[in-house]
């Protein structure tokens, strides 16, 4: 197994990899709108979150010499499920066409009062 970190993504909040790597499957843990620099959280909507949710992901992902179109699935972690057409645009157009599998859910609070949290399992071709 390999396991991944990159400074160009925010430090894991816990006792975790940013990704691990096994059998050709990057397992990325979840990201959460962190500024890597700073560690603070940035943007105060869903959608200004999630782009910062998608550029820590991608990050890792390219730290491993992936992108965006090698994700086969994701799984987004919602404060508030008002918030999913929002955080949905942002992420069709980060995705740029490619449409991995997904599931959406509701959960009562995410690390750090974050309002979106995204991991994803990507595929080494």
């Amino acid at each position: 197994m390999i396991f991944a970190n990159t400074e160009k993504a925010p430090a894991a909040v816990g006792p975790y990899a940013q990704a691990t790597e096994a059998a050709g499957l990057v397992f990325c843990s979840g990201q959460i709108a962190l500024d890597p620099v700073t560690g603070t959280m940035t943007g105060g909507t869903a959608a200004e979150q999630t782009r910062q949710v998608l550029k820590n992901l991608f990050a890792v992902l390219a730290s491993v010499g992936l992108g965006p179109d090698s994700v086969a699935k994701t799984t987004v972690f919602l404060h508030d499920m008002a918030d999913f057409a929002a955080m949905n645009e942002v992420y069709a157009k980060a995705f740029n066409g490619h449409q991995p599998a997904r599931a959406t859910v509701q959960v009562a609070a995410l690390p750090k009062g974050a309002l979106v949290e995204i991991d994803c399992i990507a595929v080494r071709e």
